[in-house]
């Protein structure tokens, strides 16, 4: 058992690594809520396996210097390819699926039964977003991407106070439709599209894109004035 939560601490040391970039002993371990000590055992294992890197070290008060932890390439390949793994045949089956209606309609036919597909996405997204604030409406439908597979987050953009702000940064770290996204790529502009058509009072703006070798997408959503 003691391995089992050993193992599943490491995992969760290298997904928050992901989703957030870099963090410190001390946030992870306030994080995940285990001691400082048992947390510095699971990154010398993790720093050991080649997993983990730190580059810098900041002050933490009087206290001594913090290593600020991050993931080494081979450690974010490592989990694009366990997501890979359960995702794998399901978008298998959906590559092959398009191909085949590409080859019996036509890739333009295809497209326009894509395109369809995200106009009803959109639709379900905007009838349960509801009418709340930006925040709200950008909180719900982060989480409703979560269900859908997509380790998804969002943050306010230059202000303090969430609940003021007009402008908010949407990262997807794991898509979950990356391989139909490399045999189709037009989904990526529907995607976009989608974002846009559920928010209609914003602007929607992508800024990172998993396609072009990025380690994310990202989607820049401002009010309009």
């Amino acid at each position: 058992m003691a391995t089992t939560h050993q193992s599943s601490t490491k995992q969760d040391i290298l997904e928050y690594l992901l989703e957030h970039s870099q963090a410190t002993a001390f946030e992870l371990a306030e994080v995940l809520d285990i001691s400082a000590q048992a947390i510095r055992r699971h990154l010398k294992d993790l720093e050991a396996e080649e997993l983990i890197l730190y580059s810098t070290t900041v002050q933490a008060g009087m206290g001594r210097p913090q290593h600020v932890y991050q993931l080494s390439s081979l450690g974010r390949d490592r989990l694009h390819r366990q997501s890979d793994h359960f995702g794998d045949s399901y978008g298998n089956f959906a590559v092959s699926l398009l191909d085949t209606l590409a080859e019996t309609v036509g890739r333009d036919q295809v497209k326009t039964i894509l395109q369809k597909q995200w106009e009803r996405k959109a639709q379900e997204y905007r009838d349960r977003l509801g009418k709340g604030s930006l925040k709200e409406r950008v909180a719900n439908l982060v989480e409703f991407r979560k269900a859908e597979g997509f380790m998804a987050e969002y943050h306010p953009v230059d202000s303090h106070d969430s609940s003021e702000c007009d402008r908010f940064i949407l990262m997807e770290h794991k898509c979950a439709i990356s391989n139909v996204a490399e045999s189709f790529p037009s989904i990526c502009g529907h995607e976009l599209e989608m974002f846009a058509a559920v928010l209609p009072d914003c602007t929607v703006e992508r800024t990172h894109w998993i396609i072009n070798g990025e380690h994310r997408c990202g989607y820049l959503v401002q009010a309009r004035e």
